[in-house]
């Protein structure tokens, strides 16, 4: 069998319903727009995925009695207080601790060396002495030039400065639309769209469902996680808590490899600020009571509609999403892997070929159906 009779075998099967082909070319539409002018409509975007996660709200509002336009004026009131909680409050707070991180670092180092110098005397062989300070030597210096980028970076980023005006001014105004006028912005969307789309359909509300239950429940855990590792930090008194709390919550953002690399910091805060203590054992071990409790009791309560994909998937997705989208990329790595799984499962293929690996790959892995 030729390779040009096997290419000619597989577009018939996969290629040959004309949904098929206008899925396709939706597909390929949107991911290149949003890879080109991905940039230039991060607002959008932004107040995008703010609107999925707030219309649970205003639903849960509608469906007690309240009218729409009261319901959506009350979840807007209450998340422009949030932003500007958020702008005003919590953001120059994190940002005067990252100063002073960065400022402090040089001296942790130094005290890290010392350690090291200890642990190197104790055991010889483990390391040697060319090797520890050669290395000493090179993070000493990145990190003493670390505060005074951090100083520097409020004048020297005006344009930085006036993204974040634009971000709270345009953000808020596209999400109080959005909410609004949904049905209008919904109806026009589906004007633009072929008559005929019973897969799009499909597809759509599956995802649909699944990935604003996915926003919504990583939006929460993100808010619990940081907010309970703000007060474990606070109740050891440890330094920097905002800062450290922050990175925490934002670490389950990546499945597997966030709490690995949250860890790091908090291990080095602690060892600073407690030296190898009891204290400093507790607040490890407090730290991965947190994320044990997040992996196996929060985060399988809050997901427990979403599929169950591979942890390989999984990392993968994070990878290529991230490094195609940044931040926005590793958020929505799960769903849109979730969604090229929904694709496979729903495409439509012609049953009248003999079937293809893929076709067998999909009958016998043990699914569980979309939600």
């Amino acid at each position: 069998m030729t390779m040009r009779s096997i290419l000619k075998s597989w577009v018939e099967r996969y290629f040959s319903d004309e949904e098929a082909l206008i899925l396709l070319l939706v597909l390929v539409t949107g991911f290149a727009a949003i890879i080109w002018f991905g940039r230039m409509l991060a607002p959008f975007f932004t107040a995008l995925v703010l609107a999925f996660l707030l219309q649970g709200v205003v639903n849960i509002f509608t469906r007690r009695g309240v009218p729409h336009l009261l319901a959506v004026i009350l979840v807007f009131v209450v998340f422009v207080g949030a932003l500007l909680t958020l702008a005003f409050f919590l953001m120059p707070l994190i940002w005067n601790q990252l100063v002073g991180l960065a400022q402090e670092s040089p001296r942790m180092f130094a005290s890290g060396q010392a350690w090291l110098d200890d642990l190197q005397a104790r055991y010889p062989n483990l390391i040697t002495p060319d090797q520890m300070q050669n290395w000493v030597g090179v993070a000493s210096r990145e990190i003493s030039q670390l505060g005074q980028r951090a100083l520097t970076l409020s004048l020297t980023s005006l344009g930085n400065v006036m993204s974040i005006i634009i971000y709270l001014v345009l953000v808020p105004i596209l999400v109080l639309f959005m909410l609004k006028d949904r049905e209008q912005l919904v109806g026009f969307i589906l004007s633009l769209l072929p008559q005929k789309r019973t897969l799009l359909t499909r597809i759509w509300r599956e995802m649909d469902h699944q990935i604003a239950n996915y926003i919504r429940g990583k939006s929460i855990e993100i808010i619990i996680v940081g907010t309970v590792a703000f007060f474990t930090f606070t109740l050891f008194g440890l330094p920097y808590t905002a800062l450290l709390s922050v990175l925490v919550g934002f670490s389950v953002l990546v499945p597997f490899i966030g709490a690995a690399v949250a860890t790091l910091p908090v291990a080095a805060v602690a060892g600073f600020q407690f030296g190898l203590s009891e204290q400093f054992a507790y607040v490890i071990l407090a730290y991965g009571v947190l994320q044990a409790l997040d992996g196996n009791v929060l985060s399988p309560i809050l997901f427990s509609e979403t599929n169950n994909i591979h942890p390989v998937s999984i990392i993968v997705a994070v990878l290529f999403f991230g490094g195609i989208w940044g931040f926005w990329g590793v958020f929505f790595a799960i769903p849109l892997a979730t969604l090229l799984k929904a694709l496979v499962y729903a495409w439509p293929r012609r049953t009248d070929l003999p079937p293809t690996p893929l076709d067998n790959a999909i009958l016998t892995e043990d699914r569980t159906p979309l939600r």
